[in-house]
């Protein structure tokens, strides 16, 4: 049998998804709990590898199993071996032509920002700290020269494995709240740190540092190194990836809001 299920997680403790030999990893955690419940080696599949300190509200997940478990008991008996900092939120057999990574037809992600002058004991790690004052219509100004199809090669690090820069992005929006702002990005896929990278240049435009149009000219340089700064990952969220309707999937998770 295919199982797919969606996974939460507070990445602050993990270095990233990606199985690691000589570090804690959420695929790592994951692994062994199931394999606990189906008492064979388990590895799984996801949508979207996520770096270190990075959170997921709807990371979604395949393995494969002979054993005959009900989906309550992989839920419940995967969480019972799991720390607290993760979590699956519900297990469902899928068909076997499902793949959490290639059948996924887009993802989504939110990044998180404490726009104030003091940062936040409560809510450190979970969301990206900017002191200085943000002007979100211009940042929003920026944006629309990301939209559709682009090479983002000056958007991706460089140590991006990727094949092809080629990536198109289906909505972008910037809103305020309160003293919070939340950047929503849609897109086919993404490139290694592209969503930080976005994030990055697009608060030096809302600083008042570049104007809107060098979000055009750093896109059109495709060069990495004549982009902005990575901004932190603690901010960002997985919280959805969209699959043709035949798998029953829901494309959205819970999407945090502080403000």
């Amino acid at each position: 049998m295919r199982i797919a299920c969606a996974v939460e997680y507070d990445g602050s403790g993990f270095f990233g998804w990606q199985r690691q030999n000589h570090a804690r990893s959420v695929q790592g955690d994951v692994e062994a709990a199931l394999s606990k419940v189906a008492d064979h080696e388990v590895r799984v599949v996801c949508a979207g590898r996520t770096d270190s300190g990075v959170h997921a509200s709807w990371q979604i997940i395949h393995f494969d199993s002979q054993v005959e478990r009900s989906e309550r008991s992989w839920v419940l008996g995967t969480n019972a071996n799991l720390p607290n900092d993760v979590g699956l939120l519900w297990a469902r057999e899928v068909d076997d032509d499902f793949h959490a990574r290639f059948s996924a037809q887009a993802r989504r992600y939110r990044y998180v920002i404490l726009n104030r002058e003091v940062a936040s004991a409560l809510l450190h790690g979970r969301t990206t700290w900017v002191h200085q004052a943000l002007d979100v219509s211009r940042m929003q100004e920026g944006t629309r020269y990301l939209l559709g199809e682009h090479d983002f090669s000056s958007f991706r690090a460089l140590a991006c494995q990727a094949k092809s820069p080629l990536r198109t992005i289906y909505r972008l929006d910037i809103k305020r709240s309160g003293t919070f702002l939340y950047l929503d990005v849609e897109a086919n896929a993404f490139l290694h740190h592209m969503v930080r990278n976005i994030a990055g240049v697009l608060l030096a435009v809302g600083r008042g540092v570049q104007n809107s149009q060098w979000v055009e000219d750093i896109l059109d340089k495709r060069d990495r190194t004549q982009g902005g700064v990575t901004a932190p990952a603690s901010g960002l969220y997985l919280v959805g990836v969209s699959y043709p309707e035949k798998y029953g999937i829901e494309p959205l998770g819970v999407v945090p809001e502080f403000g």
